[in-house]
């Protein structure tokens, strides 16, 4: 959160296939799930407009408009709420910035904006404490290039950022410290493939059906508690997925020779954990809310140089 001299509340959430980010540093699961009456157990809990949405529970399918269904707004509601609570307040005026794929940010950007505005004076619920907030505004940023706008100083020459996320890979060319917009590109090889093709990989090899947090607790740690038949399977099918990450990127001129890499987004840890890469050449920055904190600081320069 940053805050400007007339109290206004900048928020950024990076609002991802596979969690939410705010930038006070909480991660939560992409997952809504929606109830007419107050659920039986307590913990994350929005209740909004006279519905009850546990959050974080179960699994969201991949839709490339975010705005075709209400589970990414109660998403971002969320992680207001959460970064209001990080604050110590229970009410005030919000700007909220937030990111779209960057190739999709044109086409989207105006429908985004009017989704994540459809409700100006908005009062919730969080596990039974009330929240108020006047929402004034909001910017579409395109994603990739946020991570690492705090730390373009450290960038010389021509340097290749990819940001890997659950959905999408975007992929962005900066020369000379700056992003170059028609060397751009969003490709669906997020990480959501990669526990498909595991998961699919277990079940052909073994006809078992294994659940989607082992396998997403395996390729964040490089370790999980199963039989060793299975992590040998998960291996290959992860060191497979880096490989394809590698050959999509030369398909857009990747020379390590040439450049620098740096790998941002979730997908990060997968690269690390089972890729074979230079780490003179590449640098995997793993803070996974860089982003949302980019969505508030770029924010912030818009306010402050008007």
């Amino acid at each position: 959160m940053r805050e400007l001299k007339n109290g206004i509340k900048i928020i950024g959430i990076d609002v991802g296939y596979g969690n939410i980010k705010c930038g006070c540093g909480n991660v939560f699961k992409t997952a809504v799930t929606e109830y007419d009456i107050e659920p039986i157990f307590e913990g994350n809990v929005l209740e909004f407009k006279g519905k009850y949405y546990r959050i974080g529970e179960g699994h969201k399918e991949f839709i490339s408009d975010k705005s075709a269904d209400k589970d990414f707004y109660i998403l971002t509601l969320m992680g207001i709420v959460k970064e209001m609570k990080h604050a110590g307040i229970r009410e005030g005026t919000v700007y909220l910035a937030a990111g779209l794929p960057l190739k999709w940010v044109q086409s989207q950007r105006d429908s985004f904006r009017d989704y994540l505005l459809q409700d100006r004076s908005i009062d919730l619920k969080d596990n039974n404490e009330d929240y108020h907030l006047e929402l004034i505004g909001c910017s579409i940023f395109p994603q990739c290039y946020p991570a690492i706008v705090k730390r373009l100083k450290d960038f010389s020459g021509t340097n290749l950022l990819a940001d890997i996320g659950n959905g999408t890979m975007n992929i962005l060319y900066i020369q000379n410290k700056k992003p170059v917009e028609n060397k751009s590109w969003t490709e669906k090889i997020g990480v959501n493939q990669l526990v498909i093709s595991a998961r699919n990989a277990v079940m052909d090899n073994y006809g078992v059906k294994m659940d989607e947090g082992i396998i997403e607790q395996y390729l964040r740690s490089g370790n999980v508690d199963i039989a060793e038949k299975y992590l040998k399977l998960l291996h290959t099918e992860a060191v497979n997925y880096t490989k394809e990450i590698f050959s999509v990127l030369r398909r857009y001129d990747y020379d390590p020779d040439l450049m620098k890499l740096y790998i941002v987004g979730g997908g990060g840890c997968i690269i690390k954990n089972f890729g074979e890469y230079d780490s003179e050449h590449i640098e995997i920055i793993e803070d996974i809310c860089a982003a949302a904190q980019g969505f508030e600081h770029l924010a912030f320069l818009q306010f402050t140089r008007s």
